[in-house]
């Protein structure tokens, strides 16, 4: 089991998570697309505890239940915590030091997908989160 860093656009805010990922999906929510000005959001899901950061976040709450973690200096989101769901936190799959290892393992909130993006593969489509 090795560890996952990873940093934002400037190098400002590092993360290293001692574990892998709880699991990893492909969001594509009204709410991640437009945070991320993205069609979709690659996520990965950790223990908070499992992370250790470097540099200074600033945070945004984006909803009644959602905080966003962000570095102050050029502005990548970094970081997602709700009350949805304690006991996690979410980081962007593609701040990976090695984006080409982030697999995917599914896509959530599929109902609310972009009709002109067609992503081609095998994986579990959920119309809201896994198990909904």
């Amino acid at each position: 089991m090795g560890e996952i860093s990873g940093r934002c656009l400037c190098g400002e805010v590092r993360y290293v998570a001692r574990t892998e990922p709880k699991w990893t999906a492909l969001c594509h929510c009204e709410s991640c697309r437009r945070s991320a000005s993205a069609p979709v959001v690659a996520w990965m899901g950790f223990a908070p505890e499992d992370v250790a950061w470097s540099g200074e976040r600033k945070f945004y709450r984006s909803s009644e239940i959602a905080t966003r973690g962000f570095c102050p200096t050029c502005g990548t989101q970094m970081s997602f915590e709700s009350t949805r769901w304690p006991g996690e936190i979410h980081l962007y799959g593609v701040s990976r030091d090695d984006p080409e290892n982030y697999v995917p393992q599914l896509h959530c909130h599929h109902g609310e997908h972009l009709e002109w993006l067609n992503v081609v593969d095998d994986l579990p489509r959920h119309e809201r989160t896994a198990g909904e």
